[in-house]
């Protein structure tokens, strides 16, 4: 497999089919929008307007997983699971592995080319989970992010605090991650004294403890959670992971499905059932 950029072939190159994508090793599958493989993540991807959830806003991409689509309608007739091809996305995501992205012209999109295909670089698999699509089947989705735009917003501007309004502060390192609301992430810590809310773990550093705040409602398109106290827990690296990608759920009873035991609480935060409530609802 060849994951990552290909020697001799630019961004913005264009393509007149899909065969002359497969020779020039950009996309090889002549029909199939994923290429990869489960155990090793995928390849690349197309986007040309063969699902019918697909939303492309540039240097964001929401991209419908593969499988249960009527090839003569276009239409989903069947749930998705993260198996085969979807599972690759899923551990691209997990191991930060980039993935190419080719646009083609038969996706309704402004950021689509007029004509046949264009390989558009390399984006990461930024967040993935299972949704009710427009025809009523769930659908595996994978939100995507350009790693040349990776600080940008859909609309092109940079992204910005829900609270001050400011920029949001930003951290590089091999994969570039945005640190959203530092203000609101330190208070959550603070008031649970940096203590994991699921597991009741303090982890002491070299220099002081330390903890991970975490959204419960996902930022960014398409969630659009908002950065408030009531969306955020207090948790330990390991349950920021397992809640992120779908292995922790907090019922409106604020017990941790997973382990029956009621979620660390204090008077001063209460989780929002609302946002807790999406959180599951994305993972059904």
């Amino acid at each position: 497999m060849a994951i990552g950029e290909l020697w001799g072939v630019a961004v913005g190159t264009e393509f007149d089919d899909r065969r002359q994508l497969y020779d020039a090793g950009v996309h090889r599958a002549l029909q199939a929008g994923i290429v990869g493989r489960a155990s090793v993540g995928t390849e690349s991807i197309v986007l040309s307007g063969g699902y019918v959830d697909d939303a492309d806003y540039g240097s964001t991409i929401i991209y419908t997983g593969d499988g249960g689509r009527d090839p003569n309608t276009g239409r989903q007739v069947a749930d998705q699971e993260f198996v085969r091809k979807n599972q690759s996305l899923v551990t691209s995501c997990l191991q930060g592995l980039p993935v190419r992205v080719v646009r083609g012209s038969g996706h309704k999109s402004e950021h689509a080319p007029d004509s046949g295909y264009r390989y558009d670089g390399l984006f990461r698999v930024d967040s993935y989970w299972r949704a009710e699509g427009k025809d009523g089947h769930f659908v595996c989705r994978f939100r995507l992010l350009s790693l040349e735009q990776d600080f940008t917003s859909s609309d092109g501007k940079p992204e910005s605090s829900a609270e001050t309004g400011e920029p949001v502060g930003r951290v590089e390192t091999t994969v570039q991650r945005i640190v959203r609301d530092t203000a609101l992430g330190r208070r959550v810590k603070e008031l649970h004294d940096f203590t994991c809310q699921v597991c009741g773990e303090r982890l002491e550093c070299a220099g002081g403890p330390y903890a991970e705040a975490a959204h419960i409602r996902p930022l960014g398109t398409p969630h659009d959670g908002p950065d408030e106290l009531e969306n955020l827990l207090c948790l330990c690296p390991n349950h920021h992971v397992l809640l992120d990608r779908g292995a922790l759920a907090i019922d409106d009873d604020l017990f941790v499905m997973e382990t029956g035991k009621r979620l660390r609480l204090i008077p001063k935060h209460k989780p929002s059932p609302h946002h807790l409530r999406y959180q599951r609802s994305i993972w059904k």
